[in-house]
């Protein structure tokens, strides 16, 4: 693969979790990334066209893989990975900064090997 993937993050309202992950990640020259919630009060509000534009997304909970194939069953989706990080901490924490930072890695290590 030549060119860089496109990663979403999702979490349930896109205030702490993917914004985090948008944050930290949003200069790195390995892939491009942005994030989104599912909630329809969401800072920014998960699209078909994030969708489209996705090559893999990182959900935070198994809860949010099946919401996403569920709303949009009628496309065909990247693959979905599970972070398993609970709602438990706010933007920029510094656990949740490490713990995204290590899984997002590892993942992108062994899917894309960035």
């Amino acid at each position: 693969m030549t060119e860089r993937p496109n990663i979403l993050v999702v979490c349930g309202r896109n205030k702490k979790r993917s914004r985090t992950a948008e944050y930290i990640f949003k200069n790195d020259n390995r892939f491009n990334i942005r994030s989104a919630g599912l909630s329809p009060k969401s800072d920014r509000k998960i699209s078909e066209n994030d969708l489209n534009w996705a090559d893999l997304i990182f959900v935070m909970e198994t809860g949010h893989r099946a919401k996403i194939s569920g709303l949009y069953r009628h496309m065909d989706l990247p693959a979905i990975e599970i972070l398993n990080i609970a709602d438990d901490y706010e933007f920029m924490d510094e656990e949740l900064v490490e713990m995204l930072r290590d899984r997002i890695n590892d993942t992108l290590r062994i899917i894309y090997n960035l």
